[in-house]
């Protein structure tokens, strides 16, 4: 297989999906955006009903169904989006929205209303209009590219935006989210990754993966060329029901990334976007699986369990917590394996 696959009919045809969900297929297709790269496709077990990739990528009767609590826009992006292509919810930082499509759409995805081919991307007006926007803010330390997937834009057009960036004093980081990584290794080359790095500043690239079956060879190939170059590397994941909440998941995922140098940064519980009820885990078995990983894995791979509040009012921990205050007497501390312990 050597294209992305994009229509229900190409899914079948290779074998990911069978030939009476054509229908469910297409009515999902018609509503959110739909690409499985080769990589992503070679990666599935067909013969497996449960596969965590195919889960992730293969579109599902059940995104069609939308609960009372999802929302379009279920982080708060628009409100506060002072121009277009521009999310300042934190004082420090800024998201920069360069393109609006994906070369894979995970069929959770937060932003996905907003993503998708043929949405519109930012024109040299507006984005002209958003680096103003950086350059007349002092107080923002560092601006994260994001989207859609900023990778997915040609060497010399990401290099033109770093450079642009780097021209402005008070910006000292530059960081990328992305999945290309992971879903198309070899679009990592080395004038990609050049262009990644911006003269005076530090660059950091967030990759986003769920399972440890995606860390393949080829995409540790790819990331290397990444640090390899002083690019450090941390981590997202989505803890998705079906996927990787459980313990022996999240230990291999998780000691995966720091294998390939990534520092586990994010656990994201899932957000409220539209027709993903299906991958939402509670937060208590979100607490349960970090209780466990704490007890499992070194401090090197222990992500931040993080819940982004729904309506824009920003992202916080909601790990377990381990310590309860008695006053005057001290305290009492639950250890890794559950007994409390008086300090």
């Amino acid at each position: 297989m050597t294209k992305v696959l994009r229509l229900p009919s190409e899914l079948i045809a290779a074998g990911l999906a069978p030939p009476e969900k054509l229908g469910d297929l297409a009515r999902v297709a018609a509503r959110y955006a739909v690409a499985i790269t080769p990589e992503v496709a070679a990666l599935i077990d067909p013969e497996d009903p449960n596969d965590p990739i195919a889960r992730q990528f293969v579109p599902d009767v059940a995104e069609l169904t939308t609960t009372p609590d999802e929302r379009a826009d279920p982080i708060g992006d628009h409100a506060h989006s002072p121009v277009e292509g521009i999310v300042h919810r934190y004082p420090d930082r800024v998201l920069l929205k360069l393109v609006n499509v994906c070369a894979v759409y995970c069929r959770f995805c937060f932003r996905r209303e907003m993503v998708g081919p043929g949405k519109q991307m930012l024109s040299p007006k507006k984005l002209d209009a958003a680096l103003d926007y950086v350059a007349a803010s002092p107080h923002v330390w560092e601006v994260i590219l994001t989207g859609g997937d900023p990778l997915v834009l040609s060497a010399r057009r990401l290099g033109e935006v770093v450079r642009r960036i780097a021209a402005i004093p008070h910006v000292k980081i530059v960081r990328f989210h992305t999945r290309l990584s992971v879903v198309s290794p070899d679009k990592i080359t080395p004038a990609l990754v050049r262009a990644l790095k911006a003269p005076g500043k530090t660059t950091y690239v967030a990759l986003h993966a769920n399972h440890p079956r995606e860390l393949t060879p080829a995409v540790r190939v790819a990331v290397a060329r990444i640090v390899d170059a002083g690019i450090p590397m941390v981590s997202q994941s989505v803890l998705l029901r079906g996927v990787n909440d459980d313990a022996a998941t999240l230990e291999a995922l998780m000691r995966a990334f720091v294998e390939c140098r990534i520092k586990p940064y994010y656990l994201h519980h899932g957000d409220l976007a539209p027709g993903t009820s299906h991958f939402r885990t509670t937060i208590e078995e979100g607490q349960a699986l970090m209780r466990a990983l704490r007890g499992r894995v070194s401090g090197l791979a222990q992500p931040t369990y993080v819940l982004d509040i729904p309506g824009g009012y920003g992202k916080v921990p909601v790990g377990p917590g381990y310590i309860d205050m008695c006053g005057e007497a001290g305290a009492m501390v639950e250890d890794v394996i559950g007994v409390r312990r008086a300090y």
